[in-house]
């Protein structure tokens, strides 16, 4: 087992679990039923891509990954204010927000693409970086289209 790897792993699963969890607290705050729906299938992504990577760490010898301790989790905290922002129930700030959490994610998918991982690990980081990347753009378009109405 490669301890940089599930390092780097458990790193991801926490960035993720702060993902869903900030996305299904933005589903929770937005007025828009499209938006709401939107974050909800992000928070779902999320959990899912973390299961993803969770089975990917106890196949590397680490049967309890969702509760080993990441060196960074402290950092992975870019959801800090969403409750903050969902508060106030506007749009474009949860956007902002969503945003800022995006960056944190984006940032620690780049860093795992970066370490030395195995083949088969560093396919399936590189499709969740894509996607993460992904709902990033889609999440700061719609941020920069909702400045233009506040």
């Amino acid at each position: 087992m490669s301890t940089n790897t599930t390092a780097t792993l458990n790193d991801l699963i926490e960035t993720l679990k702060d993902g869903q969890e900030g996305f299904r607290s933005a589903a929770e705050g937005v007025k828009s039923p499209d938006l709401r729906a939107q974050f909800t299938e992000y928070s779902n992504q999320r959990a899912q891509f973390a299961g993803e990577l969770q089975q990917l760490v106890r196949t590397l010898g680490d049967s309890n990954p969702e509760n080993s301790p990441s060196v960074a989790s402290t950092i992975h905290r870019g959801w800090i204010n969403i409750k903050a922002a969902v508060t106030g129930r506007d749009d474009h700030s949860i956007l902002e927000e969503c945003e800022r959490g995006e960056d944190v994610a984006v940032d620690a998918f780049r860093t795992a693409l970066e370490a030395n991982l195995p083949a088969n690990v560093l396919s399936v980081v590189q499709r969740q970086a894509d996607a993460v990347k992904g709902v990033h753009d889609r999440v700061k378009a719609l941020r920069d289209a909702t400045a233009a109405t506040v």
